[in-house]
């Protein structure tokens, strides 16, 4: 027997709730989402309900997919580790140089917004008492 590839590609979102626990029992929860499934009535009918909502394929039609090619096993894993150390190392370092630049940057900030607000009331107040003349 074949296998079919179903494919949810609208929202469950406002549709009945049989067709929700359709979607469910279809192995589907979000837009995008497949599932591979046999082809069995009980599977077809399912499928009857919510047409509207997804998309079929059959397998044998789908595109192959590639397997992942088996990575080398490396000769030397002690410097490997030691690399590895050194450049978790590194890694820590900077990020905390720049979350010091972040905090230093974010002072700067609020004293320039609160010299900027003291330069606002200053020239109110300077406007309130000419006008007072």
């Amino acid at each position: 027997m074949a296998d079919l590839v179903v494919t949810q590609v609208r929202s469950s979102i406002g549709a009945k709730p049989k067709h929700r626990g359709t979607l469910r029992a279809l192995g589907l929860g979000r837009i995008g989402k497949s599932n591979t499934l046999p082809d069995r009535p009980e599977i077809r009918g399912m499928i009857a309900k919510v047409p509207h909502m997804i998309t079929v394929d059959d397998e044998a039609e789908a595109a192959p997919t590639k397997k992942a090619p088996a990575k080398k096993a490396a000769a030397k894993k002690a410097p490997a580790k030691k690399a590895a150390a050194k450049k978790a190392a590194a890694k820590t370092t900077p990020a905390k140089k720049k979350t010091a630049a972040k905090t230093t940057s974010a002072k700067t900030t609020s004293a320039k917004t609160t010299a900027k607000k003291a330069a606002a009331e200053t020239s109110k107040s300077e406007e309130n008492q000419a006008s007072d003349q």
